[in-house]
């Protein structure tokens, strides 16, 4: 299926790893013209350079989203290649954190990662595809913004504020032509997880092949109705079927991937 993005540029914030570079693969692979975002700017020179090897369209862009410096240098670095008709709000972080661990400090830190960093770019960027008549801002949330866990507080709580501005956003963006969504992923098999879990598996009993572990931690951990993780494109797709015409229908939505591991009848 042809996305239309051919003539769209997309900014993917945090996206020198993970879903964030799985997305920003997967759009230049539909045709968009990516800038490819991080801290590390050999690192995202390394997957636009990569891109570009395999006939896709890449720039970079290097900055801290924590700071106005630092969005501001990503904002001048995205639009020196043209106007940016995509802001995909992924970056972020977190810590597994109890209760009696997530200091306030801790908590004012996540959210400085988590909430404002995706306000800055939105401050910087949206503007300019309003006034365009087209534009997508996509939010990376979670299943924890509304189902959390005891542990980990201060990031729950934050995936809760990424879904509620999007929508604020999209009420705000009305009639203009540019929309706000949120793609909620759900347990994603990133190489992080995949170590961690095959670390852990001799101790929970989980087996020896990684389909064995994948079976058991899926059941102990994140039980859903397909009976395994997630993988980095899955969540890309969701994206990218939302950045292009498609999907001119859909504002202030959240579209779960998640293999159904929140029971909600919306």
């Amino acid at each position: 299926m042809d996305l239309h993005l051919a003539e769209r540029r997309a900014l993917v914030t945090g996206s020198t790893s993970g879903l964030g570079e799985a997305t920003a693969r997967m759009l230049a692979a539909e045709g968009a013209a990516v800038v490819v975002h991080g801290r590390d700017a050999g690192r995202a020179r390394a997957i636009a350079d990569d891109i570009i090897r395999s006939g896709g369209r890449a720039s970079v862009a290097v900055g801290d989203l924590t700071t106005d410096e630092g969005a501001d240098a990503v904002a001048a670095a995205a639009l020196a290649g043209g106007p940016v008709d995509v802001l995909v709000n992924n970056a972020g972080a977190y810590e597994h954190l109890s209760w009696t661990d997530a200091t306030p400090e801790a908590w004012a830190v996540t959210y400085d990662q988590n909430v404002i960093s995706g306000v800055r770019m939105i401050q910087r960027l949206v503007p300019a595809m309003r006034e365009r008549g087209w534009g997508r801002v996509i939010t990376i949330g979670g299943g924890l913004g509304g189902q959390p866990m005891n542990s980990h507080p201060q990031y729950n709580a934050t995936l809760a504020a990424r879904h509620n501005l999007a929508v604020s956003l999209a009420r705000e963006l009305r009639g203009t032509g540019v929309t706000s969504n949120v793609v909620a992923p759900g347990a994603i098999l990133v190489p992080a997880v995949r170590e961690l879990l095959t670390g852990i598996a001799g101790a929970r009993g989980w087996g020896e092949t990684w389909p064995e572990i994948e079976a058991a931690s899926v059941r102990e951990l994140v039980p859903n109705d397909t009976d395994r993780f997630g993988r980095p494109d899955e969540i890309a797709g969701a994206v990218a079927y939302l950045c292009g015409p498609l999907a001119d229908y859909i504002s202030g939505a959240s579209l779960r991937v998640d293999g159904g591991t929140v029971r909600s009848v919306q």
